[in-house]
């Protein structure tokens, strides 16, 4: 199943629909978090921070379009605010976790140099796949003349994209074995994100 095949019945249902921007709230806040989280305490670059800064600022626009629908809706995380709550959730947790044991046991990374790898490979998957997502649900919008958009959050993705390819290059040997092995995980997790996502739109 597709995210194209699902994203029409979630916008044409209001309460869905602020569940639904709730939830990718969620996630981008989850980014912003794990990657504060990921930081060294002295080696801070401005990209890091520039990139923990857009992900908490797209938390909030996400949040904000709620009020477009009915400010009265999905007030916080909490899993009844969701869509496909326990998925959405752990999405990235549970990327973050295979992505880190593939470095540690396949690549040999520890320490600091560990969470800036899986930094760089589980942002690379997650801007690959918001690179796809984030247009689909525009086009979406576009369709139905919603007075909600996300393009500004589509420019940022793509600009998100284009740094984590160049520090890839940078710190890894072979960075596309290792970007390969971090959407092979990402696209697994996705799938069942989706397929989570069209059971509760049908209940």
């Amino acid at each position: 199943m597709q995210l194209s095949e699902i994203i029409e019945p979630i916008i044409g249902n209001p309460l869905m629909h602020a569940k639904w921007l709730n939830t990718l709230s969620m996630m981008e806040n989850t980014g912003a978090r794990k990657i504060s989280a990921s930081e060294s305490k002295s080696k801070v670059t401005l990209m890091v921070l520039k990139h923990a800064a857009e992900e908490a600022r797209h938390a909030y626009y996400l949040k904000k379009q709620i009020t477009k629908i009915d400010s009265a809706l999905c007030e916080d995380y909490s899993f009844a605010n969701l869509l496909a709550p326990a998925k959405s959730f752990f999405y990235l947790h549970q990327l973050d976790v295979e992505v880190s044991r593939y470095l540690k046991n396949e690549v040999g990374l520890q320490g600091e140099s560990l969470k800036y790898g899986a930094y760089l490979l589980v942002t690379y998957a997650i801007e690959v796949r918001a690179d796809e997502l984030y247009p689909v649900y525009q086009d979406a919008l576009t369709k139905v003349q919603s007075s909600i958009n996300v393009k500004s959050i589509i420019t940022e993705e793509e600009g998100h994209l284009a740094e984590m390819l160049h520090q890839m290059k940078g710190f890894f040997d072979g960075w596309e074995i290792h970007a390969d092995e971090a959407v092979k995980h990402e696209t697994k997790l996705y799938e069942e994100w989706i397929k989570a996502l069209a059971i509760d739109i049908s209940r």
